[in-house]
C-alpha cells in the first residue's frame, strides 16, 4: 500500500510539470495557431536563470527559491515575448517557417545555455522542508511532490478562469475566432498574441523551476526531454485544451510512474507511446475540445 501511494504521489507531480510545459503549449496552439518547438528551450531558460539568479543573491535557501523562481518565471515569459515580436509575428499565415524557426531557435538557445554554464548538472537550492517527507499512509512522501502538484491546480483553475471570465480572456478568444472583426472594433489584436506568447512562455519557465525542485539539479537537457512528454500529453489532450491536457497530464504521469516499477525501468516510456496510438486511433482529436472554440 505504501508503495502504491508513493507511486501515485510521485506520478501526480510528474504529471504537475508536464501539464505546466502542455498547457503553455496548448495555449499558443489554441488561440494563435503556432506550434512553438522552442517552447522546451523556455524550460531551459527559466531553470537555468533561477538557478543563477539565485546563486548570484545568496541569502537562505527559501530566499534564493522564491525570488530565484520569480525572476526565472519573468526571464521566461520576456524571452517568449521577443520570439513572438521577432520571429513569429511575420510568420502566423506560414506554418512550415514558423516550425523550422523555432526548432532553429531550440538548438541555438540550448548550445548559449550549454556554452556558458557547461554541460555538467547543477544543484538547485533546496529548503530543507522540500527535502524532508510527510509520512501518508505508510509511504515517505518528499514534500517537493505537493508543491508541484498544488502549483499546477493553482495554474489550471487560474488559466480557466482567465479565458472565460476576464474580459482580457474574452478578448483573446475573440481575435481567434475573427481578428478583423476585434481589429476593427479597436482592439489591438497583435498585443494580445504578445501577452499569450508571454504567459506561455511563462509557464515553461515555472516549468523548469519546478523540474529543478523535483530532480534537484537543472541541466542543459531537461527542457527537451519534458517537451517530448509535453507534446505527448497536449496530442492525447486535445489540441488547444486545458482541461484536457490537465487529464492527459495526470493519466502520463501515473501511467510511467507504475510501468516503469511494477515492470521494468524504462517501460513507462513505451506504455506511454501506446496509449498515445490508442488515442490516436479511437479519438485523433484528443480528448477535449479546443478551450478557446
Amino acid at each position: 500500500m505504501s508503495t502504491f501511494v508513493l507511486l501515485t504521489i510521485t506520478g501526480l507531480g510528474l504529471g504537475a510539470m508536464y501539464f505546466l510545459v502542455a498547457s503553455g503549449l496548448s495555449l499558443i496552439y489554441g488561440l494563435m495557431g503556432v506550434l512553438n518547438f522552442a517552447h522546451g528551450a523556455l524550460i531551459t531558460v527559466g531553470a537555468y536563470a533561477a538557478w543563477w539568479f539565485g546563486d548570484q543573491i545568496g541569502g537562505g535557501a527559501w530566499q534564493r527559491l522564491l525570488i530565484g523562481g520569480l525572476f526565472g518565471i519573468v526571464a521566461g515569459g520576456v524571452v517568449a515575448a521577443l520570439i513572438e515580436l521577432v520571429l513569429i509575428r511575420p510568420l502566423y499565415q506560414r506554418p512550415v517557417e514558423q516550425v523550422l524557426v523555432t526548432v532553429g531557435l531550440a538548438l541555438a538557445l540550448g548550445a548559449l545555455v550549454q556554452g556558458i554554464w557547461g554541460a555538467d548538472s547543477q544543484p538547485f537550492p533546496l529548503p530543507g522542508w522540500m527535502i524532508d517527507t510527510t509520512s501518508i499512509f505508510g509511504a515517505s512522501v518528499p514534500n517537493d511532490r505537493f508543491v508541484e502538484i498544488g502549483v499546477a491546480a493553482a495554474v489550471l483553475l487560474g488559466l480557466t478562469a482567465f479565458l472565460r471570465y476576464t474580459r482580457f480572456g474574452l478578448v483573446i478568444r475573440a481575435g481567434v475566432e475573427n481578428r478583423a472583426m476585434v481589429s476593427a472594433l479597436g482592439i489591438d489584436v497583435r498585443r494580445a498574441f504578445t501577452i499569450v506568447f508571454a504567459l506561455g512562455g511563462a509557464l515553461a519557465a515555472l516549468a523548469g523551476v519546478l523540474s529543478g525542485v523535483y530532480f534537484g539539479v537543472v541541466d542543459p537537457g531537461r527542457g527537451t526531454s519534458l517537451l517530448i512528454f509535453a507534446f505527448i500529453v497536449v496530442v492525447i489532450g486535445g489540441f488547444g485544451s486545458i482541461g484536457g491536457s490537465a487529464i492527459a497530464a495526470v493519466a502520463v504521469g501515473l501511467i510511467q510512474q507504475y510501468a516503469n516499477y511494477y515492470s521494468s525501468s524504462g517501460t513507462g516510456d513505451l506504455a506511454v507511446v501506446l496509449l498515445l496510438a490508442a488515442i490516436l486511433l479511437v479519438r485523433p482529436g484528443g480528448l477535449a475540445p479546443k478551450v478557446a472554440h
